[in-house]
C-alpha cells in the first residue's frame, strides 16, 4: 500500500499523472471520435487495473459476490461480443460464458486457471478488434441493429451504452484493485 508523506490526491498514487495515457485523447473533435476515445479511455482503465496481477485477478469482493477483474474481464467481453457482433452484425455469435441456465458464469467461472485467465484476456482483445472493424466501416454512427431487450438500437447508442457500462465497471475495478494490494486512482 502506497504511504503518503504529504496530501495528494488518491488519483496520483496508482498512475503518475504525467504518464497517464487514460484520458490523453482529444477534447474537441467530431461524435466518432470523442465516443471511441471515450471507449478507448474505458477500456484502457480496466485493462490498467488488471496490470500486474495474475491469480490475484480471481479475488473476489467481498461475499456473497462472486465480483472479480477477472469476472469483469469475462462480462466485458461478452457485452462487446453481444453489442456489436449479435446485435449490430446481426451475427449468430453465441454467449461465450454465459447461459440461460448460468446467467452469471462470467463472474462465477472467472477461476484462478491459467488457461481461464488467458482465455479471458483473449476474448476480450477478440471482440474489441471486431468492434474496431465494425465502427470503421460503419458509414455513420446511424447504423442500426435489432436487440430484444431495446428493440432497434443505433451504433451511436451502443458506443454510449458501452461507455456507460465501462465507467461503472471501471468504479468497481477501482474497489477490487484497492482490495488487492491497496492500489488507489486512475
Amino acid at each position: 500500500m502506497a504511504a503518503v508523506s504529504s496530501p495528494r490526491r488518491r488519483a496520483e498514487f496508482f498512475v503518475d499523472p504525467q504518464r497517464d495515457r487514460t484520458y490523453s485523447g482529444p477534447a474537441t473533435g467530431d461524435e466518432r471520435t470523442l465516443l471511441l476515445d471515450f471507449l478507448a479511455a474505458g477500456r484502457a482503465t480496466v485493462a490498467l487495473k488488471c496490470r500486474g496481477l495474475e491469480d490475484e485477478l480471481t479475488r473476489r469482493s467481498v461475499p456473497p459476490s462472486t465480483l472479480s477483474l477477472l469476472g469483469l474481464i469475462r462480462h466485458l467481453a461478452e457485452v462487446e461480443r453481444r453489442w456489436f457482433r449479435r446485435v449490430l452484425a446481426g451475427q449468430d455469435a453465441p454467449p461465450l460464458f454465459v447461459s440461460p441456465a448460468h446467467p452469471d458464469r462470467d463472474f462465477d467461472g472467472a477461476l484462478p486457471d491459467p488457461a481461464v485467465i488467458a482465455e479471458a484476456w483473449r476474448v476480450w482483445a477478440v471482440e474489441q478488434e471486431f468492434a474496431a472493424a465494425f465502427i470503421a466501416a460503419a458509414p455513420d454512427l446511424d447504423v442500426v441493429g435489432q436487440d430484444e431487450w431495446r428493440g432497434t438500437v443505433s451504433l451511436r447508442w451502443v458506443l454510449l451504452h458501452l461507455i456507460r457500462e465501462y465507467a461503472r465497471h471501471s468504479g468497481h475495478a477501482d474497489l477490487l484493485r484497492e482490495r488487492i494490494d491497496g492500489a488507489v486512482g486512475l
